[in-house]
């Protein structure tokens, strides 16, 4: 149940996609009235099965809500959202606005300062972990802002997440979420072209990944992406190559903001964006593999 702390406003809560619709079920599990929006009518209905109301427009939802939470596709959609189509004007006094999705971090500190204003209070507390992890609650959540909303709204990221880390000041947690999907995928490209090198030497695909677990270039992708959706060629783990394209973008704009000229994080930004030219706006993040396969074949035409 919530914490006897928090008053049972509802949560309104934007974007019941892939991972939005089991966030949300999550905090109906927990004990909170969600008041969902999503444009598309099937995960409006999953919502009302689960014990929420749904709408077709954020402000319906946002109304009189004492808490919006956003997961929405980049930075542009949640400023429409909450002011363009006017979400933000039906909030009530106070109410504290959450922004999960993979956002900008200098459009994240912009956003905070045109709600406050309005009596809002912003933080950003974007999540890794993928579809399963949101299913079963155990998302890791970067919570960027004031010390006092970030804690305001811990029990609510609790019903959602597993870890909850308190990253700093305000787009701090879009910044972290960037930042770690720029290491996710650098070490997903090197265990790629590891497979490959290794491959056309003569070694087996499923030794070249055993020995990566059992030795120093262990990761994540050697870990759980190579042989379930690599080397099988399932390429289904459920995550686009097209948002991880996005989150490398800003974690290199987010450097060229800093004015820090790092090689790496601009050559991995440009080879999936590349990519996601390549293969189309569908495809799996796994099949970054295949955009490798790709490039190897040209260079030996």
């Amino acid at each position: 149940m919530p914490d006897s702390a928090i008053p049972l406003v509802p949560i309104a809560f934007i974007g019941l996609g892939q991972m939005g619709l089991p966030m949300a079920r999550r905090l109906i599990a927990a004990g909170f009235a969600v008041r969902g929006a999503d444009p598309a009518e099937a995960p409006r209905q999953a919502l009302v099965e689960a014990g929420g109301t749904a709408f077709a427009e954020a402000k319906e939802a946002a109304e009189g809500a004492g808490i919006l939470i956003t997961m929405l596709p980049n930075s542009r959609i949640v400023r429409d959202v909450l002011l363009a189509s006017g979400a933000a004007h039906a909030l009530a006094q106070g109410a504290l606005v959450i922004d999960m999705s993979s956002s900008a971090p200098t459009e994240t500190v912009g956003l905070a300062d045109d709600l406050a204003p309005l009596g809002l209070h912003l933080i950003d507390a974007p999540v890794s972990g993928g579809v399963k992890r949101a299913i079963d609650g155990s998302l890791a959540i970067m919570a960027g802002g004031a010390a006092e909303a970030v804690e305001r709204a811990r029990p609510v990221l609790a019903a959602m997440g597993k870890s909850i880390f308190a990253t700093g000041p305000i787009g701090s947690g879009h910044a972290m979420k960037a930042l770690n999907n720029y290491v996710s995928a650098a070490g997903l490209v090197a265990a790629c072209e590891a497979l490959l090198v290794g491959g056309r030497f003569g070694l087996a695909p499923e030794t070249i990944v055993d020995v990566l677990n059992a030795s120093t270039g262990r990761n994540n992708s050697t870990e759980v992406k190579m042989k379930p959706f690599v080397i099988s060629e399932a390429f289904n783990s459920g995550f686009s190559l097209a948002l991880m394209a996005k989150d490398l973008r800003i974690a290199a704009d987010l450097a060229d903001h800093l004015e820090l000229p790092l090689p790496q994080i601009q050559s991995v930004a440009a080879l999936w964006e590349a990519a996601k030219g390549g293969l189309g706006p569908q495809a799996d993040h796994t099949e970054i593999h295949r955009h490798l396969q790709a490039l190897a074949a040209g260079s030996r035409g």
